[in-house]
């Protein structure tokens, strides 16, 4: 069964645009958890623009489940997540001007910079994942650093439509397939939603997705538990 992580970005996105104390965010990792979650995502970004520092100390102690800890290639988010230490890191690309992340990580481009970082995550016990584009050159960095896992990028599957999405999902089948055949564990994520995300899970060697905006988006409407639970409900129908 494809695993769903919740990513909890956008409820510390509304608390900081009044930088008040709500809504809580451990509140809202556990309200994940009881509609099924089985862990919870969190990017701690340069600027901080949504999650803090010590939301990642809370969620560390508050959590049932797993923490996920998005974060970008830097000395500084090393040492943070080496004192924290989630159970999963995933290394994403991260621009200061960007609304979300854009793109995957070159990886391919960058094996002498991320090789130490991977090791010092990995010497800490803690399990990593480069979010990448299905490319099969960047399936083989992941694999040469020896990361756990890959997240590929659903963005652009997400964005197109037609023949054009079915080429980016056979993009993504594909770069999955080759992740799984290299000992890569295969996660996936952003812009999936309750209207896309079935094709994405039912890709065989699909392990996780990890699904945040849309999630918090659907919980205006019917509450997060619910929220989750239906992401849940549509990710177990495409592997029944």
């Amino acid at each position: 069964m494809t695993k769903l992580g919740v990513n909890i970005d956008h409820v510390a996105t509304i608390r900081q645009v009044r930088l008040v104390s709500y809504p809580d965010i451990v509140a809202a990792a556990l309200a994940a958890e009881r509609g099924g979650a089985d862990g919870i995502t969190a990017h701690l970004r340069e600027d901080r623009r949504h999650i803090q520092d010590a939301d990642i100390t809370r969620l560390r102690a508050g959590i049932a489940t797993k923490l996920n800890l998005e974060m970008a290639a830097t000395l500084e988010m090393v040492e943070i997540a080496c004192q924290m230490k989630p159970a999963d890191v995933c290394i994403v690309p991260e621009r200061r001007q960007e609304l979300t992340t854009e793109g995957g990580l070159d990886a391919a481009g960058q094996i002498a910079s991320l090789r130490p970082i991977v090791a010092q995550l990995r010497d800490a016990g803690i399990r990593v994942s480069l979010f990448i584009d299905p490319d099969l050159h960047q399936v083989d960095a992941a694999a040469a650093l020896a990361c756990e896992f890959v997240e590929l990028h659903t963005g652009k599957y997400a964005e197109e439509t037609g023949a054009d999405q079915r080429c980016e999902l056979e993009r993504l089948q594909r770069a999955a397939k080759y992740a799984q055949a290299a000992g890569v564990t295969v996660n996936a994520g952003h812009g999936l939603t309750l209207d896309n995300v079935a094709a994405i899970a039912a890709i065989p060697s699909m392990h996780e997705l990890n699904i945040g905006h849309s999630i918090v988006a659907d919980a205006i409407f019917v509450g997060l538990e619910q929220a989750v639970r239906r992401m849940k409900a549509a990710i177990s129908a495409a592997r029944c």
